[in-house]
């Protein structure tokens, strides 16, 4: 018999032993035969049956190892096309960098119940007019709009290489009809900063070296949250060296140079030195700071010290000093404290300290003090919601007539990313300014609408 049953039709009914002796006879024979052809074929049949089994079984895991490092090639072949493709159309710089853009597309609605500095983004309230007509009112604009890019190098003189640069159209708008509809493009910063392990430097435009935090805001982005309340944010060319310890927990020191202001108004294109660069000396400032953490659960909290000059007549030079600290500190990955504190002289010159009064009426630096501080929940990646105050109180004494004793802020904030790049905010700020015919408050309302990108 053969293993495909050959054998067994061999035998008909008919050729049929008529004896039980003839049939005991012929089912041996058949035994043997099963055996011999066994045995010729060099394996018993069930073995043979089982390798036959695991024969097929291997081709078929063959081809189907064949198959799928065929699909395995495909895959690849198509990803190197779709790379190559993306390498073509992508965006390149000239010394072959890493480039990324990045911005923010944002409409704001608002609405004030009094007369402030600035409709959309206010800092402080200012005296009512006489002319009849209402003191607040409403408007949109999408002038708080920002763009910006960043070009990386892992390896720069043996680190890590960023430089970015970020602008917006908030710097100010054409004298038209259009107002601010017509909104100048501003340069916000533009840094170029090299990080090792222990160090970093930096050389660019960047928010002071004792004042870097700012408050989470969608409704104050043009000029930061609690400006005039506290918050010395204004943006200085300047360069800045680091070194620290490294670690879980980081003790640093940090030392810049600044260009001297003095936040005077400069022209519509010619610029003259103000009274800060007539000094002939730069501005310095110190930070000692300790950091701690990465990603959402990075805290940072520093002290700092600042020092400038003033150019007056005669041979002498005034002094704008000041004393900050600053702190970030995530006490969870959904619950986040910030703020800042100073107490200084000449502090216009960082950015609305003293309520953006400079001077005293015997011409000295205003002496003032403020801080600011804010608490951010972040109940999902979606939401962000969180309230602060500040304020910023200059020193009675040496203040004229009409100048602002005091300005405060209190503001509560809702942010939502509901779907891909839309983001929706909602703000409330009130402000309230002493004058010395006493206490003005304005309702500032904000809701901010875009996408980022």
């Amino acid at each position: 018999m053969t293993s495909d049953g050959k054998f067994a039709g061999l035998v008909h009914s008919h050729d049929r032993p008529r004896s039980s002796a003839r049939s005991r006879i012929l089912a041996v024979a058949t035994t043997a035969a099963f055996v011999a052809l066994a045995v010729v074929n060099g394996r018993p049949l069930e073995a043979q049956d089982s390798a036959r089994t695991r024969a097929d079984s291997a081709k078929a895991g063959q081809d189907s190892i064949a198959a799928r490092l065929e699909r395995a090639e495909e895959a690849i072949k198509l990803l190197q096309q779709q790379l190559a493709g993306q390498a073509q159309s992508a965006v390149k710089t000239r010394s072959r960098l890493s480039l990324e853009f990045h911005g923010l597309v944002l409409a704001t609605g608002f609405s004030n119940t009094r007369r402030v500095n600035n409709v959309d983004d206010p800092q402080f309230v200012r005296p009512d007019t006489a002319n009849g007509l209402p003191q607040g009112g409403a408007g949109l604009a999408i002038r708080q709009t920002s763009i910006g890019l960043a070009v990386t190098d892992p390896e720069v003189l043996g680190g890590n290489f960023v430089g970015d640069l970020d602008v917006d159209f908030f710097g100010g708008q054409q004298p038209s009809s259009g107002g601010r509809t017509f909104p100048l493009l501003r340069l916000r910063t533009a840094r170029a900063r090299i990080s090792w392990k222990y160090g970093e430097f930096e050389v660019g435009q960047d928010s002071p070296l004792i004042a870097g935090v700012n408050p989470v805001s969608l409704g104050a982005l043009g000029t930061p949250e609690f400006v005039g309340a506290g918050n010395l944010w204004l943006w200085l060319p300047q360069i800045r060296i680091g070194v620290e310890t490294g670690g879980g927990v980081s003790l640093g020191i940090q030392g810049a140079v600044l260009a001297p202001v003095s936040g005077d108004a400069s022209g519509a294109f010619d610029t003259d030195n103000d009274i800060a660069e007539k000094s002939s000396r730069p501005y310095f400032e110190g930070r000692v700071h300790v950091r701690w953490g990465s990603d959402e659960m990075a805290g940072d909290i520093g002290v700092g010290i600042h020092q400038g000059w003033f150019a007056t007549k005669g041979d002498s030079l005034l002094q704008n000093q000041a004393f900050t600290v600053d702190a970030k500190i995530p006490l969870t990955s959904w619950l986040e404290l910030r703020g800042e504190g100073y107490d200084g002289k000449g502090m216009r010159a960082l950015g609305g300290g003293a309520v953006g009064q400079l001077f005293t009426p015997i011409g000295a630096p205003v002496r003032s003090r403020g801080a600011w501080g804010q608490v951010n929940i972040k109940p999902t990646p979606r939401v962000t919601l969180g309230g602060g105050y500040g304020f910023d109180d200059p020193r009675d004494e040496d203040l004229g007539a009409g100048a602002r004793l005091k300005n405060e802020a209190t503001s509560v904030h809702l942010h939502l990313r509901p779907v891909g790049p839309l983001v929706l905010g909602f703000e409330y700020r009130r402000i309230q300014t002493t004058y010395a015919a006493g206490k003005l408050a304005n309702d500032h309302f904000n809701l901010a609408f875009g996408f980022e990108f």
